[in-house]
This record gives structure tokens, C-alpha cells and sequence, in this order.
């Protein structure tokens, strides 16, 4: 699985930090998303698929998942 995120789309939620925080934080001034990890491992791919499926912009793109 690749993790893209489109930081101009972010709204700030939050909801991908709450649900994959092994690949999702946050701007600290602007609470705008930040990818830590592009291709993270197996285990956590429910928790980046949830994240990508509540994020209220659409800005989590997932390929090859």
C-alpha cells in the first residue's frame, strides 16, 4: 500500500492521527496533515484505510490497497 495526502485538500480533523497515528500527524500550527510513513507495513493498513474513508476532505489518497 502507498499513502498519499494532499495538504492543500486537509482540513485539519484529525481523524487520520486519531485512527493511524504510526503514519498520520499533525501541523503544529495549522493542525494540517503530515505523512510519516508512505508505504507502512501490513499490520497497520485497517487503520490507514479507516483513516482515508473518515477523512471529511478526501485528502488521503490509498494505491494498492
Amino acid at each position: 500500500m502507498k499513502v498519499q495526502v494532499d495538504q492543500d485538500r486537509c482540513c485539519g480533523a484529525g481523524s487520520c492521527v486519531l485512527t493511524a497515528p504510526e503514519v498520520f500527524d499533525q501541523r503544529e500550527d495549522d493542525g494540517v496533515v503530515v505523512l510519516l510513513d508512505a508505504e507502512p507495513p501490513e499490520q497497520v493498513h485497517r487503520g490507514v484505510r479507516e483513516a482515508a474513508d473518515s477523512c471529511p476532505a478526501g485528502a488521503i489518497a490509498l494505491h494498492g490497497a
